[in-house]
């Protein structure tokens, strides 16, 4: 007789992909924000914030099913670290969203708008993915998709600092916003590597179910 999970076990595949689903949210707030004029920017970032409070919801709930769960569907281990890097991508992006309105930044880099576009693009990717663990099945390509995004946010990432540390010659520099927008940079940086965490656990998770 061929095994089967129980409803309750099953229980949490739909929080994984509520977490998924919430993150693509988080980014597409984040674009809006960035892409926003400075005064419209505070009440985007409360709406980001309320995303990262719907993750951290939904982090609890997956962290009470799972020591609550005497059969769970895949290791242990790695439900505690990908409930766990889902939630550091939220984190990552509420973050961006809070330093760029709480330092008041005013017109920001273009090629950070290219940057949170990756980042965007891993969210809808997550959030795609997400619904797949359930069978296993075509997740490959969403690992290996997260990967190359990863890449090309690396070299927007150093073409930003370049911008950023290195400006036109004569140009007039305002350090203290440089400094401030360089954080914001990071941040995104490791949203983006944060995305690629998940993807990382996906497959590891993948490989050992195979």
């Amino acid at each position: 007789m061929a095994f089967r999970l129980t409803p309750h076990e099953r229980g949490f595949y739909p929080l994984f992909t509520r977490a998924g689903e919430n993150i693509a949210t988080a980014a597409d707030l984040l674009t809006k924000l960035v892409a926003a004029e400075p005064d419209a920017r505070p009440d985007l970032a409360r709406q980001v914030k309320e995303a990262e409070h719907a993750g951290d919801e939904l982090t609890h709930e997956i962290m009470v099913k799972l020591n609550s769960s005497f059969i769970t569907p895949f290791d242990r281990e790695d439900i505690y670290r990908l409930a766990s890097s889902l939630d550091d991508v939220v984190d990552d992006i509420e973050e961006a969203a809070d330093r760029i309105v709480l330092y008041r930044l005013g017109a920001l880099p273009a090629a950070m708008n290219v940057l949170v576009e990756v980042l965007q693009r891993a969210a809808a990717a997550t959030a795609e993915a997400m619904p797949k663990l359930e069978t296993m099945s075509q997740l490959r390509e969403y690992w290996v998709h997260v990967n190359s995004l990863e890449d090309e946010g690396d070299g927007v990432y150093r073409v930003l600092l370049s911008e950023l540390l290195c400006p036109p010659e004569g140009a007039a520099a305002d350090v203290l916003a440089i400094i401030k927008t360089k954080e914001v940079v990071d941040i995104l940086e490791a949203a983006l590597d944060a995305c690629e965490t998940v993807a990382n656990t996906v497959e590891s998770i993948a490989i050992k179910e195979a």
